[in-house]
Formats: structure tokens, C-alpha cells, sequence
């Protein structure tokens, strides 16, 4: 047993005659390099190492003989060579036992492989190899290796590493997981092939620390590899009834790992490697996989060898170069994540041009600038003969990173004088033009130098952030930009004098600022994925699997890729008993204390959620207090889609900043210089057509900040602001595409709402901002809502005006309205009747006020079936309008169009025609083809058609009211389901069931979605749909359904029109021939 430790752990040689030492005969465990295939002009070497107790032959072989890298994979992939290499793991046979551990197993592989491509001519061919089990740690430690052979003897064997560009690790034990040590599962992967006791679990535990600090050292070169984890899905059975995942998905998956991803294999431990024919699902994954690897193989080596040759002809010439690769100076997050695009754009810019390119990285603080690049050097820093990382926080800080850089450069060229004697004097000037001489040398044209986080940019000829420097009393000082932080001074600098001065090599500038051009820019925003961020919550909670747990989900959703708030809250998991729904809840009633208990993320440095964008807002606040209070005021509207007519409508109330942001220049100054700081950012796709300007939006997570760093509590004045803002841009429906806006402000007003509902209290002058955003709900179908709003507007001015003034009224008859689209026709009808006896009084019988009541009335009448009385009232409105307004006034076609719905329904057919013409053509007239009110007649035209059996016209009508509705209300607003409901009535008619079930399906669904429990039940369209469902399963043959849906509009219409209405009738006359 306790030779199985000498697999992890050196030991002294044995003696020559020991036991030990006596080889394995050859067939039992077959050595070295075996190729199975030649390959026809083969681009690649594919090389397959076994695991613990393996054989080069038997571990790839199934149980039908199939040797799957021999029989099947050369098919797949001719232009590979394959081989296999074996060497003897054996630790427990009695015929003897390995006196090699797994890092001189590494150093054979290498010496075998590299000696093998020599002799074939074949060095710089690309390598991917396949691992499984322990196999994969010999790869590691082989990497290792390969990558420290830089000098002497052992100089060839540096190509195997240069030349790697893929691994496929089948079930290696990488790390531990979900709280278990990679002792224990080494100790798994022993139970598999060898009897284990104690001792030997005792034995892997210990050994397993030495493990991990020596495989420590594979870290910094692992982004260079494309890696694929594959694991298995079953347990193996290790003893009689007992079975165990020997490699578990947490242990064999490296999440985050640049150029990686998981794959599963659907079988256990032994047989992952092992496949029956090609239509084996694990072999066609591992064989694509294969495939796809090999098709960038080539270049990416052939690049990645050049580079090599460039380093080597530096060496040649006297003078160092090439110095070892660290990342020392910052701290770097243990799996990123994503950036796939950036990644490949960065690529292509600095690694395919001679000359000197500059790459500038800029966004939001916190979305991950540093870490990008920090994975762009791991991949790529085999290009470049030096990497230098600069920390450009302020001059001085970088001066120090000059003089790291210097001692860096010394220890392998003690003999630069012109570098020894800055160094040795401390003198920073001279450090920073020595290594920039250095830099500058003709030789020396492959290095890259990094200048992180350069956010206090002072940049000549730059005139928009010389713009904003808006007091010429304290240009000076502020142009200098001094910042206190920690007790800090950061002052703001041009960087420019830090660049060598040559015309070579490649520099990467990370900053906050847009407005840094100093190079081909790279706009850093969050991240698209949601499988992005779970996999950035999943790495620092150390939680498996959170995919699979909605409230994780929600989390991500709401800290919406940024990757900096994921890092924060995965951390502070990783730390508590809690769970994301436990989190989330903390998050939205707790936040501040929340961030400020969280661990700090390492490498975020200091920068916690509560306090990472202060730097960018005194930034901001130095140059435009106007910008500075656009940002606090924000807090009050949603984060999303803010523009420049909604600060304007406050205009006359406003404090003088925001008056000052009426005139659009200073608008676009303010809100550009946020952009400028990454805190805010234009929106791409803004509705433009009729809906005002541009919007701009903040992260949501920004806006928490704003929420509680910028305000200690509510500003009461700052959110009456806000809903004044809102209020006075809601349209009026006779306003041309007024439901665009409408759309727009909709997020506004439920951010304001939700303040309201903390108990911020509207003034009474204020209570016509009540009244607007109940119309602005009640157009949007958001009922509920506009009740609550029309309600507070009813107490309020009832309280404070009176309950006859004409405001009072307005809000009376907008109730009237709300409740008559409810189905609550008797409280409908007594708002009405109270509205109109009131505008009578105060305002005569011909106001227009009093007139749109009586028309008002008209509709309620026709609902109940009082259709004289209707009549009556659509006559009077109508006279009324035409001779105040006009014939073609919009309220004037409104009559008429509820005119021609009431000769429909008494059977004057050639009248209602006529005058849905009119109607038709007089709102096209005025308010244009695509207006809801013109839609309103295009559908009742569409009924009118259906019933006189013009089918055609009747469907041309409808689809053309359909898909007005959906482009300017939305797929759910009540009025386009009305007509969805229309469409499948239509298609019953037709006979196209099917059609027609999917429509009411839809409407029904919708009509749900958008009310109430209690509304629906008396929602007179709702009911309809209803009705028309059942006359469907009648039709079908499906009279259980059909009874279900007649009772339930029964008992809804019962309700608002009460037993003896028609309509009720006609139901209750349906449902008994149903029953009968």
C-alpha cells in the first residue's frame, strides 16, 4: 500500500536488482508511443495517455474489440496522426510495481513525444491531447515541463508545449468539490483499480496538498489550451452493491477557464473511454469535439511559433529580451468567464500587425476591463517576448510599476548600465526613461505593456471633457482633477509621456472613459448570457448546478451580468447558510448593509458594489453639478430609457439645474459626460418615430447604487419632481402615435408608483399627476392600476377643491369610463349620471366636457340594451359636436363611429355602413391609417362585414385592425385581444377550428394576464370570449367544455346586466341545449 503514494511523491531510485525494479513483461503493460494511425498529410498529432492502472491498448478497447482512436476515429479525422502512449501506473501487481510518480511519468511523455515529432520531422505540428482520469495530470505535469525547458539539453523539449492546442480530459480530478478534498477523490479514483484501506486514503490526503501546489504552476498557462472537461454520468461499481461517481462533475469541470467547456459522457468512470461503434453518443461527442479542435489548430500554433522565433532571434543578439511570464502585479478572478467576441477582437488587433498597436478597454467600473485582459495575456503571452503590467491608477502608482518593471528587466540583464544605475539611484524619472529606452531598443519589437485602470485621464486637445470644466474661476484646480480617496490624492494625468516612443509593440489601456482615444477602443458591456452569469455565481459561491434553481436565475436576471455584482454576491454565498431567495430578498430590502457585510472580491481590489462608481460620480460632479443631480434625480425614475423630452415637462417647477437641461445642448453635454464616465450609455435601439428623442439607460445595479449611496433616504422633493416629469408627458389619445410615448413612460410611472406606495405623498396641487397616470394606465390596459391612481386623484381634489368642480367631474367621468370597460355598468352609470348633472351646472349643456358624458352615457346604454336611450344620447353628442367642433373634429368621429355600432345592433344596416365610411375616412384623414381610434372602426367594420356574410372584406378588415393594434399597443393590450377574439369567431364561422380555438386560447390568456381575478369574472369582452369558446366545443362535440365556459360567462353577465338582459337569456338558453 504504500508504494501507491510514490504516484504523487519522488523517491530514491531503487537499487539495481531490487524486486521493485524488475519491468512488467511487455504485453501486460506496453510503454511508450504507440501510433495507431499515420494520418494522410496529417495537420495534427492527436495523443492519447491512459490513467491510473491503465494500458495503452485495453483502456481505449470496448468489449467488442473495438479500439475506437484505431477503428473509428481515423475515418473521422484522416488528416490526424494518432497515437497512443502507455507507461507502466502499476502500483499493486504482482509482478511488479512502478518505482516512478506521476512528474516523471510527465518528463518521459515529453521526452517521448518530443523525440518521436524530431525524428519525423514533425516539431511544430499542433498536438491536442486526450487524458483520462490521472492520465490528465501527466499532461498537466508534462506541460509543466515542457514549458520550463527554455535552455541546454532540454531546449527540444519546449515544443511540446508550444505546440499544444488542445486537451480533452476525460473524468481527471482537477480540484475538490461541494466541500470534498481532491484527497478524497484521488482516493476514489484509487478504490476504482486498487483495494484501498485507510492507510492509503491517509496517504492521498496528505500527498494531495503537494499535488496542488506543484499543479499550481499549471495555472498561468492553462488559457492557452482550448480545453474540453469531459465527466461521467454514472457511478462504477468498486465492490459488491456499492458504487460510487468516482470523478464528480465538480472535481472533473474547472469552471470559468478560458477556452473551456464541459461535456458530458452518459457512462462511469471505466467506460467513458470506451465505444462501441460511431452511433455510440459518446464517442460522436468526443469525435465533433475532435473535429472542431483540429480545424484552428493549425494557425493558432503556426502564430504561436513565430512568436518563438521572434524571441529567439532577440536572445541571439546579446541582450535578454525575453523575460519569464508573470502576473504577479494583479490579482486575477480563479475561473473567468465569456468575452469570446472581445477576446478575438483584441487578438486580431494586437498579434497580426508589425507595427505598434494600442487597444484601449473601456466601461462601466466593475464589468471586468482588468480581467479581460488578464485572460487575454494568459492566452496569448507566448506572442510577446515581455508582458509588463502597469498599474495607471495615478502617476505615481505607475512610477512604481516602472521601477518593478526595471528590476524585472535587471535580473535577467544585470549588464543594462543605463537600468542599474536608475534602479540603484531611486530616482523615478530616470526609471521610467530607462525602460522605456529599453523598450525602445530595435531588437526589442515584441513586447506588451499593460496600463490598468486609467481613469483620471488628462488628455490635451480633448474637447468634450474640456467642455465640461463648465467655471472658469476653478479651471485650473480642476483641470488637475484631485480626488480624495482614502485619504488619497488622485490626480488626473496624461498618460502619453509613459509610452515608449518606438513604433513596436503592443499596449492595452484599461479606463472608465470613453473619452481616452488613444488607440482602436473596445466598448466592455455586461454580459448577454445568462449561463454566463450563473457560471460566475456558481464559481464564487463554490455551489453546483444553480441553473437548475430559479431563485439563482432571478438573481442573475437581476444583477444582470455584471460581473463585478455576481463576483460580490457568489462570494458573500460562498460565506452564509443562505439561499439565492434568501439573498434576493436581502438585496431589495437591504442593500447597503448588505454590500458593506460582503467579502471583499479579491480582484475588484478595494472596490465594494457600495462603493466602486463614487470615484466616477466626484468625477462627474467636478465638472457639471447639472450631470451630478441628473444622476441622483434618476434614482426615481426606472434605469431604463430615460430621455430628453422627459425632463422637460417640469420645466416651470424645476430647480434652475434642470431648467438649465430644457436647452438640448446642455442636455446632451450632461448626459454625454455620463457616458464619458461609463455610468450611463446610449440606448441602441430607442423608438424614435413619434416617441421624442433618444433614451439612455444605467445598469440596474448602478442604479441601486444610486438609490442607496446617493441618497441616505427618499428625497420627497426629488420624486415629485419625478412625477411631475412623468405626468406631464402623457399624452392624450388624440395626440398622433400617442401610445408610443405612453409605452415609454410606462416604466417611469411604476417607479413612481412604487414610491408612492412607500408613502412619499403627492401635494394638492399635484393631484392632476393622479389623474394623468390613471389615463396613462387606463390607455395601456393596466386597470388596476388606473383605478388605484383615479381613486387617490377623486379624494384628493374631492378634499381640497370640492366635489362639483370640473376637475372633480374630469376624474368622475374617467371612473365612469374605467368602470364601464370593468363591466361595473350601475357604478358606471351613476359616475356618468353624477359627471353630467355636474358639468350641466358648472358649464352649460354645450361644453364639450358635458358632451363627451353624454356620449359616454350613449355607450353605456347600448351595453345594456338600452338602445333608444342610446340613441338619444350619440344624437345629442353628435349635434353638440358638430356645431362647436366641427364635422371632422376627432370627438365628432368618435360619435359617429359609435353611431354606426348602434345601427348595426337595430338592424339599419345601410345607415351603420355609411356611417362607418365616414367615420373610417375622417379619422384616416386626421389622425392617420395606423391611430387606435382608426383601428377601433377598421375592427367594428370587420363585425359589420362577418355578419352580412362578406367574409373577405370581413378578414381584410380584421387582420389589418390585428396587426395595428400589435405594432402600436402591444400583443397584449385588451383592445388587440378584442379583435383576436373577433378573428376567431371569424374562423369558426369559416370552419377553421383549429384557427379559431388558437385565437380565443390567446384571448382568453391575455384577457387573464392583464385583470384582476375579480375584474374578469364581470369583464363584459372577457366574457364574450367565453361565450365564443363554448359555442367552439359545441361545435366539436365537446359538450363538457362548452357547459364549463357558457356557466361561466353566465354567471359573469348575470352579474352586470342582470337576469332579465338578453343576453343573459340567450346564454341560459345555449347552456340548457347543451345539457339537454
Amino acid at each position: 500500500m504504500k508504494r501507491l503514494k510514490r504516484l504523487l511523491r519522488p523517491t530514491q531510485a531503487p537499487t539495481q536488482g531490487s524486486p521493485s525494479a524488475a519491468p512488467a513483461p511487455a504485453l501486460e503493460h506496453p510503454q511508450g508511443l504507440n501510433v495507431l494511425s499515420e494520418g494522410t498529410d496529417p495537420i495534427v498529432d492527436i495523443v492519447a495517455i491512459h490513467g491510473l492502472n491503465g494500458h495503452r491498448e485495453k483502456t481505449w478497447t470496448a468489449e467488442n474489440g473495438i479500439h475506437w482512436l484505431r477503428d473509428l476515429l481515423p475515418d473521422d479525422a484522416p488528416r490526424a496522426r494518432i497515437l497512443s502512449w502507455g507507461y507502466d501506473a502499476n502500483t499493486h501487481a504482482a509482478s511488479g510495481t512502478s518505482s516512478l510518480f506521476l512528474y516523471d511519468h510527465a518528463r518521459t511523455l515529453v521526452a517521448d513525444l518530443s523525440r518521436k515529432r524530431k525524428l519525423t520531422n514533425s516539431s511544430q505540428r499542433p498536438i491536442i491531447f486526450i487524458a483520462h482520469s490521472l492520465g490528465g495530470i501527466v499532461v498537466k505535469s508534462a506541460l509543466i515541463h515542457s514549458d520550463a525547458a527554455r535552455q541546454g539539453a532540454l531546449l527540444d523539449q519546449r515544443s511540446v508545449k508550444l505546440s499544444t492546442y488542445g486537451i480533452l480530459f476525460m473524468g481527471t480530478p482537477h480540484q475538490g468539490g461541494n466541500g470534498v478534498q481532491l484527497g478524497r477523490v484521488l482516493a476514489n479514483v484509487a478504490s476504482v483499480f486498487v483495494a484501498t484501506d485507510d492507510r492509503l486514503f491517509k496517504h492521498l490526503e496528505r500527498d494531495s496538498e503537494w499535488l496542488l501546489q506543484q499543479l499550481g504552476q499549471y495555472g498561468p498557462i492553462s488559457g492557452e489550451f482550448v480545453t474540453k472537461f469531459a465527466y461521467e454520468e454514472y457511478p462504477t461499481s468498486i465492490a459488491p452493491g456499492k458504487r460510487i461517481l468516482v470523478v464528480p462533475r465538480a472535481s472533473a469541470v474547472v469552471p470559468g477557464q478560458a477556452d473551456a467547456e464541459p461535456i458530458v459522457i452518459h457512462a462511469d468512470h471505466k467506460n467513458m473511454v470506451k465505444f462501441l461503434s460511431k452511433q455510440d453518443v459518446g464517442y460522436a461527442t468526443v469525435s465533433e469535439h475532435l473535429q472542431i479542435m483540429m480545424v484552428d489548430a493549425e494557425g493558432i500554433i503556426r502564430s504561436r511559433w513565430e512568436a518563438e522565433s521572434r524571441a529567439d532571434n532577440a536572445r541571439g543578439n546579446g541582450m535578454q529580451f525575453s523575460l519569464p511570464f508573470s502576473l504577479s502585479e494583479v490579482n486575477e478572478v480563479s475561473h473567468f468567464v465569456a468575452r469570446k467576441e472581445e477576446l478575438a477582437l483584441m487578438q486580431e488587433i494586437l498579434t497580426t500587425c508589425r507595427n505598434r498597436n494600442t487597444v484601449v478597454i473601456h466601461g462601466l467600473g466593475g464589468i471586468g476591463k482588468t480581467q479581460l485582459t488578464v485572460a487575454f495575456v494568459k492566452r496569448n503571452h507566448a506572442h510577446y517576448s515581455a508582458v509588463f503590467w502597469m498599474n495607471a491608477t495615478d502617476e505615481a502608482t505607475l512610477k512604481q510599476s516602472f521601477l518593478k518593471a526595471a528590476e524585472r528587466i535587471l535580473r535577467e540583464n544585470p549588464s543594462v548600465t543605463y537600468l542599474e544605475r536608475a534602479v540603484t539611484r531611486q530616482d523615478m524619472d530616470e526609471t521610467v526613461k530607462a525602460v522605456k529606452r529599453w523598450l525602445s531598443e530595435r531588437s526589442n519589437n515584441h513586447w506588451l505593456i499593460i496600463y490598468d485602470n486609467y481613469d483620471h485621464p488628462l488628455l490635451g486637445g480633448n474637447a468634450r471633457m474640456d467642455a465640461h470644466i463648465h467655471n472658469a474661476e476653478s479651471q485650473s484646480t480642476s483641470r488637475r482633477n484631485s480626488l480624495q480617496k482614502d485619504g488619497t490624492v488622485l490626480q488626473a494625468f496624461d498618460i502619453r509621456p509613459f509610452f515608449p516612443e518606438t513604433h513596436h509593440g503592443a499596449i492595452i489601456v484599461t479606463t472608465r472613459l470613453s473619452t481616452v482615444k488613444l488607440g482602436q477602443t473596445i466598448r466592455l458591456s455586461k454580459l448577454k448570457r445568462i449561463e454566463d452569469s450563473l457560471q460566475i455565481l456558481e464559481s464564487t459561491s463554490n455551489r453546483e448546478r444553480l441553473g437548475e434553481d430559479p431563485a439563482a436565475v432571478h438573481l442573475a436576471e437581476k444583477l444582470d451580468g455584471l460581473p463585478l455584482a455576481l463576483s460580490t454576491a457568489g462570494a458573500y454565498l460562498d460565506q452564509v447558510s443562505m439561499t439565492c431567495a434568501e439573498y434576493v430578498e436581502l438585496y431589495q430590502e437591504s442593500w447597503k448593509r448588505l454590500q458593506k457585510s460582503s467579502p471583499q472580491v479579491l480582484p475588484y481590489e478595494d472596490r465594494a458594489m457600495y462603493s466602486t462608481w463614487n470615484i466616477s460620480y466626484m468625477n462627474v460632479e467636478k465638472r457639471n453639478k447639472s450631470s451630478a443631480m441628473l444622476l441622483k434625480l434618476w434614482a426615481y425614475f426606472d434605469h431604463n430609457d430615460l430621455w430628453y423630452d422627459l425632463l422637460c415637462g417640469a420645466n416651470e417647477l424645476a430647480p434652475p439645474w434642470l431648467q438649465s437641461l430644457a436647452d438640448k445642448l446642455a442636455f446632451m453635454e450632461s448626459i454625454h459626460l455620463l457616458c464619458d464616465h461609463g455610468l450611463v450609455e446610449a440606448n441602441s435601439s430607442t423608438k424614435e418615430n413619434g416617441a421624442g428623442s433618444p433614451g439612455y439607460s444605467v445598469h440596474g445595479c448602478v442604479h441601486d447604487w444610486m438609490i442607496n449611496v446617493l441618497h441616505e433616504q427618499i428625497d420627497v422633493d426629488m420624486v415629485q419632481l419625478a412625477v411631475r416629469c412623468v405626468a406631464s408627458l402623457v399624452p392624450s389619445r388624440e395626440d398622433g402615435e400617442y401610445w408610443r410615448v405612453q409605452q415609454r413612460l410606462l416604466q417611469h410611472a411604476d417607479r413612481c408608483l412604487e414610491l408612492m406606495a412607500k408613502g412619499v405623498k403627492i401635494q394638492s396641487s399635484e393631484f392632476w399627476t393622479n389623474v394623468a397616470f390613471g389615463n396613462l394606465y387606463a390607455d395601456q390596459g393596466r386597470l388596476d392600476k388606473a383605478e388605484a391612481m383615479y381613486d387617490r386623484a377623486l379624494q384628493g381634489y374631492e378634499k381640497a377643491l370640492g366635489p362639483e368642480h370640473t376637475s372633480t367631474l374630469d376624474t368622475v367621468n374617467n371612473l365612469g369610463l374605467l368602470y364601464e370597460r370593468q363591466g361595473r355598468l350601475d357604478e358606471a352609470e351613476a359616475m356618468f349620471d353624477r359627471a353630467l348633472q355636474g358639468y350641466q351646472k358648472a358649464l352649460g349643456s354645450e361644453y364639450t366636457s358635458t358632451l363627451d358624458t353624454v356620449n359616454n352615457l350613449g355607450n353605456l346604454y347600448r351595453s345594456q340594451g338600452r338602445l333608444n336611450e342610446s340613441e338619444a344620447m350619440f344624437d345629442r353628442a353628435l349635434q353638440g359636436y358638430e356645431k362647436i367642433l366641427g364635422p371632422e373634429h376627432t370627438s365628432t368621429l368618435g360619435t359617429v363611429n359609435n353611431l354606426g355600432l348602434l345601427y348595426d345592433d337595430q338592424g339599419r344596416l345601410n345607415e351603420a355602413e355609411a356611417i362607418y365610411e365616414r367615420a373610417l375616412q375622417g379619422k384616416e384623414k386626421v389622425l392617420g391609417s395606423e391611430h387606435t381610434s382608426t383601428l377601433n372602426t377598421v375592427n367594428n367594420l370587420g363585425l359589420f362585414y362577418e355578419r352580412q356574410g362578406r367574409l373577405d372584406e370581413a378578414e381584410a378588415m380584421f387582420d389589418r385592425a390585428l396587426q395595428g393594434y400589435e405594432k402600436t399597443l402591444g400583443p397584449e393590450h385588451t383592445s388587440t385581444l378584442d379583435t383576436v377574439n373577433n378573428l376567431g369567431n371569424f374562423y369558426r364561422i369559416q370552419g377553421r377550428l383549429n384557427e379559431a380555438e388558437a385565437m380565443f386560447e390567446r384571448a382568453l390568456q391575455g384577457k387573464e394576464k392583464a385583470l384582476e381575478p375579480i375584474i374578469f369574472k364581470t369583464y363584459v369582452p372577457a366574457l364574450n370570449t367565453l361565450k365564443s369558446f363554448s359555442i367552439l366545443y359545441q361545435q366539436r362535440h365537446k359538450p363538457g367544455f362548452a357547459q364549463q365556459c357558457y356557466r361561466r360567462a353566465q354567471d359573469g353577465l348575470r352579474a352586470v346586466f342582470g337576469d332579465d338582459s338578453r343576453r343573459v337569456r340567450t346564454i341560459s338558453e345555449r347552456l340548457k341545449e347543451v345539457s339537454a
